[in-house]
């Protein structure tokens, strides 16, 4: 098992190029195509209506950044934070043990907080910028 140790460089940007595309196709028709039943479905959650537009520019640009390794850390902390609030205000209604009602931004959340707590890893902007000038 230790050989798939070398992998971990390679494990970390799949994580980061798949949380983006994933954060990136569910943000980005906020940003573009917010009607006002977006809106109006964030109102119902006892959230406001331009929230719409926050959550989808955070998606966006924290794809975008998380696809790039750069400011990783703070992206996916960010994400994770926003995944709680999805799961907390929209996803929630069926109590804790309906897990099917919130799994999937719950995967989001734990792969987003992994990330926020290991870094970008080796195939990253940041360590490029940030951690390989100290080497």
């Amino acid at each position: 098992m230790k050989s798939l140790n070398s992998l971990q460089p390679l494990g970390l940007l799949v994580l980061r190029l798949v949380l983006a595309l994933i954060f990136f196709s569910h943000g980005y028709p906020k940003v573009a195509h917010s009607a006002p039943g977006m809106q109006a479905f964030f109102v119902e959650h006892g959230l406001p209506g331009y929230f719409v537009y926050i959550s989808g520019v955070m998606e966006v640009f924290g794809a975008l950044l998380l696809a790039l390794g750069v400011f990783t850390r703070v992206a996916a902390l960010l994400l994770a934070v926003e995944m709680g609030v999805a799961i907390w205000k929209v996803h929630s209604a069926g109590g804790y043990l309906a897990v099917h009602n919130y799994e999937f931004p719950l995967a989001m959340l734990a792969a987003s907080f992994a990330l926020a707590t290991v870094g970008a890893g080796l195939l990253s902007l940041d360590h490029v910028l940030f951690e390989g000038k100290g080497k």
